[in-house]
């Protein structure tokens, strides 16, 4: 439900705050007090395109800011709205309510906020579609529209509609995959089979050379070690050397451990404690350099041996590396791109048996869809006489008696372009998203008159009450949200005027009702009268605020409405009247 609004620089208001309730609002004032800004901000704030012609004359910007509760809203629609935010990371205020503001530059920048963040204005439209329908005189237009029918057909019997229609895009998803990949798999059987020539040959050089994942890094290491055999094996042995004494020295006792076991004899065999006390000390130090001479005797014996080791190596890294030139950086990037190759080479069967399994997933996938399409179509055409019913009988209490709505189900037949034609019963028909089906509204204005499409028979007037009528009828799909009706209620005047003040009342009694009138009779049936007054400061600057009336103002305000009878006391009483006769019409209906 919307709270409140506040508008800053748009039109000809400078700045106004509104609060809105439950049940019917209404919104009056003279002609060019600035009523239809209230709707474009409302229009803003749905993510509709900002018109920088909007901004008023001499601001930088246009601000509109509305505050939103969701308390009220079916479970659907709340979880709806709940997804939204917590995309947005957007957040509600203390009391549970959120603020969505739209910023519209002179300069044509748009900005929006919702919840303190800022996001795309696709977000704002997100948050508010479950929330705010507005019905201006472009809305109206867009019901003439066949998507526009169909979607309110199907609004209509959602229980019954929503399931298969899932059912049928799940289907036919499934479908267009499957026929997408048998005509890549036919239209380019021939590149394809080069393709899978390549990578087969590609594969197989690869696994002729048989890298091992980090073989290559290895194989640099150790040939840098072998490039320096001699020079390592002269050090390991002349370190040998001085710790063991060579092995064909000619005198023994040359290498430091024969020097070390003949110091610490000496000092073993001295008289003195102060020199015996040293021998430990050079019995640590002999099996320091036992592990040390150990040691490099291994490191010797590691040593390769055989002169074409170093040959082997750099032939292998050779091989290594006319793979890492022709398909990755490095080997573990070779051997990434022969896995993803393999996949790659399973997808591309271009066998007869093949394409002759794909054909049968294509027609299997087709049957599902076939039989939920058919299904679809049913409950639809099964739902359209019970929506045509409700919808005329509406009519009938909107002065429009003896007119009479008919909608149609039928199955939209393929174009000669269409990419994905649908066999139904021996015919070729278009399967878009929402079906096979097209639906059209077709007005019967009075008795014997031909029934003809909304575009072709419904004045502007007529257009308003279906409008209406089609909304008191959908009314129950969407309990909670606001619905603002702008000029619906044009060309119409007298009984049918009461009507259509009586429908929005009972349209808000599940509903938040917003209705930008003209007509004293609508206005009578309100909740809330909030009045845009116009003022002139004399330089031709004109400016508007919205003021809440009270029930003395209201009857002023009615009187004024009633060909500009405010100040007369025939005026006040045909005001009075209005409101006694709407409060006893709507008491009888809230009892």
């Amino acid at each position: 439900m919307l709270t409140e609004i506040r508008i800053d620089g748009l039109g000809v208001i400078s700045a106004a705050t509104a609060q809105f309730h439950e049940g019917l609002t209404v919104l009056t004032g003279e002609t060019g007090a600035g009523k239809t800004m209230v709707v474009t901000s409302l229009h803003l704030l749905s993510g509709a395109r900002a018109d920088p012609g909007r901004v008023r004359l001499g601001a930088e910007k246009a601000v509109v800011e509305g505050r939103f509760t969701v308390d009220e809203l079916n479970e659907a629609a709340r979880t709806e709205v709940g997804a939204v935010l917590e995309s947005a990371a957007a957040e509600a205020d203390d009391d549970g309510s959120v603020i969505a503001i739209r910023t519209v530059g002179k300069d044509g920048r748009s900005r929006a906020h919702l919840g303190g963040r800022g996001v795309p204005a696709s977000v704002l439209a997100g948050f508010t579609a479950p929330l705010l329908t507005v019905h201006g005189q472009n809305d109206q237009l867009r019901l003439q529209r066949p998507e526009q029918q169909l979607a309110a057909l199907d609004r209509f019997a959602a229980e019954a509609v929503e399931p298969l229609l899932r059912g049928y895009r799940k289907h036919r998803k499934a479908w267009l995959a499957a026929r997408e990949r048998l005509l890549e798999r036919t239209a380019r059987s021939r590149e394809l089979a080069l393709e899978a020539d390549r990578l087969t040959h590609s594969l197989t050089e690869i696994d002729a050379v048989r890298p091992e994942p980090g073989e290559d890094l290895r194989i640099v290491d150790e040939v840098r070690r072998l490039s320096d055999l001699d020079s390592l094996r002269d050090a390991a042995v002349v370190a040998h050397d001085a710790l063991a004494g060579p092995t064909d020295a000619p005198d023994a006792g040359s290498g430091a451990l024969d020097l070390l076991g003949t110091a610490r004899a000496r000092l073993e065999g001295a008289e003195d404690p102060a020199l015996t006390a040293l021998a430990p000390r050079l019995a640590d130090a002999i099996a320091v350099v036992v592990d040390l001479s150990t040691e490099l005797s291994g490191y010797l014996s590691d040593l390769p041996s055989d002169p074409s080791a170093l040959d082997s190596l750099l032939t292998r890294q050779a091989e290594l590396k006319t793979l890492t030139r022709k398909y990755a950086a490095d080997v573990d990037g070779v051997l990434a791109w022969a896995e993803e190759s393999r996949a790659r080479l399973a997808s591309l069967d271009v066998s007869e048996e093949a394409i002759a399994a794909l054909a049968g997933e294509v027609d299997a996938a087709a049957e599902k869809v076939r039989a939920a399409a058919v299904k679809l179509s049913a409950a639809r055409t099964k739902a359209a006489g019970k929506l045509a019913g409700a919808v005329s009988a509406e009519l009938a209490g909107l002065a429009m008696g003896k007119a009479r709505l008919e909608v149609t189900v039928r199955q939209m037949p393929a174009s000669a372009q269409d990419s994905a034609p649908l066999t139904v019963d021996g015919a070729e028909l278009h399967a878009g998203s929402s079906g096979v089906d097209e639906v059209e509204f077709r007005l019967s204005a009075h008795s014997g008159a031909q029934s003809l499409p909304l575009s072709k028979s419904a004045s502007g007037g007529e257009l308003s009450r279906v409008m209406l009528a089609l909304e008191v009828v959908l009314a129950g799909s969407d309990h909670g949200a606001t619905m603002v009706f702008d000029e619906v209620d044009a060309g119409v005047g007298g009984r049918a005027a009461v009507e259509i003040g009586r429908r929005l009342a009972r349209l808000a009694r599940t509903h938040q009702v917003i209705v930008v009138t003209h007509l004293p009779q609508v206005a009578a049936f309100a909740d809330t009268h909030l009045v845009v007054n116009k003022s002139d400061d004399g330089k031709g600057r004109v400016d508007s605020g919205v003021q809440s009336l009270d029930r003395e103002e209201r009857v002023v305000e009615l009187a004024r409405m009633l060909a500009g009878l405010d100040d007369t006391e025939t005026g006040r009483a045909h005001a009075e009247e209005l409101l006694e006769t709407a409060r006893a019409e709507r008491e009888p209906a809230s009892a």
